[in-house]
């Protein structure tokens, strides 16, 4: 494997999460541009690709700072949780049928109406 591609990875591993315990961001609005940008990917497989970085193993370990700190709704949470793994299933299923620059698309218009909320909200 190339040196480069191991550094890079683990790299961008640390820099999501550092955003991610920081400001609760990483998977899709870092992963998925860096994966594109930096290793290529088309927008359907830096999705993908950013799903599976972001298994149990990951969440588990930078959500403990949070509960030790009674940061953490788990009632919520765990609602959340269970209809995001039922609407994750089908709109990985439906991003299948999608051309990538729909795809691309959308995710960039989410992520500008997401900073301009940010932005302008007092």
């Amino acid at each position: 494997m190339n040196p480069m591609y191991v550094f890079g990875g683990l790299a961008l591993g640390v820099a999501a999460g550092v955003l991610s315990g920081i400001i609760g961001i990483g998977g899709g609005i870092l992963l998925i541009p860096a994966l594109a940008y930096m290793y290529g990917m088309s927008q359907l497989k830096a999705q993908g690709t950013s799903l599976a970085i972001l298994l149990l193993p990951v969440g588990f370990f930078a959500i403990i700072p949070y509960y030790r700190s009674g940061q953490i709704d788990i009632k919520l949470a765990l609602l959340v949780a269970l209809g995001f793994a039922a609407g994750g299933w089908f709109g990985g299923t439906w991003a299948q049928h999608l051309p990538a620059i729909v795809l691309r698309r959308g995710f960039a218009a989410l992520l500008v109406i997401v900073a301009a909320k940010l932005f302008f909200t007092k």
